[in-house]
């Protein structure tokens, strides 16, 4: 392997062995000799300034992220408490216990609100908390995606994808693909746009499923496993993938960064580049943390490198996310990161409490919305 911190991040995470927080690192298990790279100094040109500050309750083992609608934003701990926030003071208006400890969501659209949980359970809420109805998949729920169409998408550990009917819960397709003897346990989600939903797996696999009946219009291959042992021959894609109107990219942790024609699944291009984080498809541009946590900016069309940022090494860094002239980042010790845009040098700093971010930043209006691990949730601007 290239990197020593890689390999006991995934001793740490294959198949979902790790089974408390405890057992997983605040820095995805670089250890020993593979220390995080300690913060340069640099002269700030823009300031992180924060809106408002609440808690919605700690993540615990698996990461959370928050999700908003036009006047709310809501947020659900690990423990299984669901929360709605005033979206321009960050004042709880409700919260509820929904009875699961929670593996996957919260998501939100067309009204309701969609968590999983650990022992397979899919539970929907109205926007005022009421609950609507009660689903079962037939493992941990990883990840739940927006309602869309009047469809929620969710992931499970066994490998499974299904459609459920927003108004009911029930089941209205099923995908099902093996997974390898070992796989990254990750919370990947799917990404959506026109209709279809573009889906990364374990062993380096990409699909396209018809939202409405979870017909597989087109299947790839983003990287090909390779290697002496099952442990080097892991190559999964570990993160959402990423879309827009001429293409669909997604990238593998041990594995390559690919792109492919998002109606015929034909390949465009790709890399040799390792990451667990995931990217962010803005324009011209791809940003993206690698397994290492260089930040780097890729032009689309391409896969040529822009710029990069290496300044940030073994620090757990999360997917970018690109804000007007910036692309911000969070590490394992609770920093945001702003970068230039153009070139990638700091810009700004801030450290939030409440331990790591551990989720990709979303924007909210003009600014952002950050959570860390204990459940701090962040409204703040960046200018």
């Amino acid at each position: 392997m290239k990197l020593a911190g890689s390999l006991l991040l995934a001793l740490l995470a294959l198949g979902g062995c790790a089974s408390s927080d405890e057992s997983i690192p605040d820095w995805a298990g670089v250890k020993g000799d593979s220390d995080p790279t300690p913060l340069v100094a640099f002269s700030e040109t823009a300031k992180f300034e924060v809106r408002w500050h609440s808690n919605v309750g700690a993540s615990g083992a698996n990461p959370q992220q928050p999700v908003l609608t036009n006047n709310a934003v809501y947020g659900v701990s690990g423990n299984g408490s669901l929360t709605r926030l005033d979206r321009v003071t960050g004042k709880q208006v409700w919260r509820i216990e929904t009875g699961i400890v929670v593996s996957g969501g919260v998501a939100s659209g067309e009204g309701l609100l969609v968590v999983g949980g650990d022992k397979g359970d899919v539970l929907a809420y109205e926007e005022d908390g009421k609950p609507r109805w009660k689903s079962k998949m037939s493992s941990e729920v990883l990840s739940v995606s927006a309602i869309v169409d009047g469809v929620v998408i969710v992931r499970s550990g066994d490998g499974r994808i299904a459609g459920l009917n927003a108004a009911d819960g029930k089941r209205m397709w099923l995908y099902e693909r093996s997974t390898p003897a070992l796989v990254v346990r990750s919370h990947a989600g799917v990404a959506i746009q026109r209709g279809v939903a573009y889906a990364g797996f374990a062993g380096g696999k990409i699909a396209a499923i018809k939202i409405k009946d979870g017909e597989v219009l087109w299947e790839n291959s983003v990287s090909q496993p390779s290697g002496n042992t099952e442990l080097e021959r892991i190559s999964d894609v570990t993160s959402d993938p990423v879309v827009d109107d001429e293409q669909v990219c997604a990238i593998a942790f041990q594995g390559h960064v690919a792109c492919f024609d998002p109606a015929q699944g034909g390949p465009l291009w790709n890399r040799d580049i390792s990451s667990d984080k995931g990217m962010m498809l803005l324009r011209k541009f791809i940003y993206l943390t690698d397994a290492k946590g260089i930040v780097m900016a890729l032009d689309k069309a391409s896969g040529s490198t822009v710029w990069k940022n290496d300044q940030l090494l073994l620090r757990s860094v999360t997917t970018p996310y690109a804000l007007g002239e910036f692309v911000v980042v969070g590490d394992f010790e609770g920093y945001l990161h702003g970068l230039n845009r153009e070139d990638g040098h700091f810009v700004a700093r801030i450290q939030l409490d409440g331990g790591a971010v551990r989720t990709v930043p979303l924007q909210m209006d003009d600014g952002l919305l950050v959570e860390t691990r204990s459940g701090e949730l962040y409204s703040l601007s960046l200018k």
